[in-house]
């Protein structure tokens, strides 16, 4: 039986202070399963340049340069991780039987790769890498984190809990994963979408190795909440719920103001109105913007733009998009 070909899939965006550091990490494992007899040896490193400002596509074509066991696709600007990671995986779908995507700052643990590759030989077509513990995460980091996974959970979003985008993904799952067209991108959500047979391996995450992080507070939160609205519909039902609730204790309240009039007990309220109309105020402006976030994907998701364009890449494949 021919040996699988595999793809690690890293997307990158400014990491020439990271990827000298951790490429030699990424084929060195990838040799280690060819010497194995493993996988094949085509299989391939393939980094994908998110439109980086340093000169992280230069030092890929020049691994390129160095060892055929790596690649290079690099995007017409910068597009997100998720959308670079989507691009990785659409190409290598065309090339490869297995791939594994991974962040490029040597933070996930490539050595459970090898029980990836297991699981994959037992029969799986997805492999899900989970973090057993988050000790090398702050309080508040650890502390969100958890908190987004149990939020996601209980609006219904179907996602692994403690699982990022460090994953094993078969030919089969890709073409899975390739139906789903939406332009607001969430794979954590959408690849559990797929189904086929998977499991989960975990791994301890260690101190990113050079460089410094490109996910500051700002950037996650803003991450959460775009993958809580591509998933679920719960926060429009929430707010549905929180105006039927609050009809309800205003007419109660309206009810409440007449007889206090009927029987002449009238006593100032500036303070509670005031209190009143800016709680509604917040309310309705909350809704709004709740209710406007899911319109803008709407806009976005009619306008159906490419979600990734390729310029150029250290191998023979013409330049595409989708």
């Amino acid at each position: 039986m021919k040996d699988p070909v595999l793809y690690i899939v890293i997307p990158c965006y400014n990491e020439e202070a990271v990827l000298p550091e951790t490429s030699g990490m990424f084929l060195s494992k990838l040799n280690s399963f060819i010497a194995a007899g493993r996988i094949s040896d085509d299989s391939r490193v393939m980094f994908v340049n998110d439109g980086s400002k340093d000169k992280t596509w230069q030092v890929i074509t020049d691994l390129s340069k160095q060892d055929k066991h790596y690649a290079g696709v690099c995007l017409s600007r910068n597009r997100g991780h998720q959308n670079a990671l989507l691009c990785g995986l659409m190409t290598a779908k065309e090339l490869a039987d297995i791939t594994i995507s991974i962040d490029c700052d040597g933070q996930d643990d490539i050595n459970a790769m090898d029980d990836m590759l297991t699981e994959y030989e037992a029969g799986c077509d997805i492999v899900y890498g989970v973090r057993s513990k988050r000790t090398t995460d702050t309080f508040f980091k650890r502390f969100t984190a958890e908190s987004f996974y149990k939020l996601m959970s209980a609006l219904g979003a179907d996602t692994v809990y403690n699982h990022a985008d460090y994953r094993l993904m078969s030919k089969r799952a890709l073409e899975g994963l390739a139906q789903f067209k939406e332009v607001n991108l969430f794979l954590r959500g959408l690849v559990p979408m797929i189904g086929y047979r998977s499991n989960s391996v975990y791994y301890e995450r260690a101190e990113r190795i050079a460089g410094e992080s490109h996910y500051p507070l700002k950037k996650m939160l803003a991450f959460a909440f775009d993958g809580i609205t591509s998933l679920s519909i719960k926060p429009i039902r929430i707010i549905t719920s929180l105006g039927f609730i609050i009809s309800i204790l205003s007419v109660i309240a309206i009810i409440w103001t007449i007889v206090e009039k009927i029987i002449g007990f009238t006593v100032a309220g500036w303070s509670s109105m005031f209190c009143a109309i800016f709680f509604m105020g917040g309310i309705q402006l909350l809704s709004l913007g709740v209710i406007g976030e899911y319109i803008g994907k709407i806009y976005n998701e009619t306008k159906q733009r490419p979600r990734f364009i390729i310029s150029e890449t250290t191998f023979e494949k013409k330049p595409t998009q989708d």
